[in-house]
């Protein structure tokens, strides 16, 4: 499974998405440090939010092969300027959270992402897992098993029925 990098300000949902895309039960915690497993990095948003920070998001943007900028359909404006995915050298997907919000703009949140610059965009209730099988099939790499998961912080592969070779 391709490894992920999950950016964006407090509150957009970074830590559910994660405990979703791991298979685990949601409960809240507060993101204090960066979040290091196999195949997610997951960022406190005050990284995001701090532009002295934000330098340390884009050395760990080169542990991933993939970029995930989250956005709360609940947001008030784009943490993100226009553009801004040209200034990094892998993929950049958005991820609208919070799309079942009374509050939320799921259509807003979706045209700030594009203006950004996001050419795939994801669509996510983490508590209902609503989209969350989504970014896992476009994370998955050949070999990866189908319906796999980040359990426990680590790729569910295919076991490989060759006998080795001691």
């Amino acid at each position: 499974m391709r490894k992920i990098i999950l950016i964006g300000r407090s509150g957009a949902g970074k830590t559910t998405l994660t405990q979703a895309l791991k298979g685990e039960e949601i409960k809240y915690h507060k993101t204090q440090y960066v979040n290091y497993f196999e195949s997610i990095i997951d960022t406190p948003g005050e990284y995001a939010q701090t532009h002295e920070l934000g330098y340390a998001l884009a050395l760990y943007s080169y542990e991933a092969d993939v970029v995930g900028l989250l956005l709360s359909a609940e947001e008030p404006y784009s943490l993100y300027p226009p553009n801004i995915t040209c200034m990094v050298n892998r993929e950049v997907v958005g991820i609208i959270t919070h799309i079942d919000s009374p509050k939320g703009d799921p259509e807003r949140a979706e045209r700030w992402l594009l203006l950004s610059g996001c050419r795939k965009i994801f669509r996510v209730n983490s508590t209902t897992g609503e989209g969350v099988s989504d970014i896992l099939d476009y994370l998955k790499e050949d070999g990866d098993a189908p319906g796999g998961s980040c359990r426990n912080g680590l790729d569910v592969k295919k076991q490989n029925p060759q006998k080795s070779n001691k």
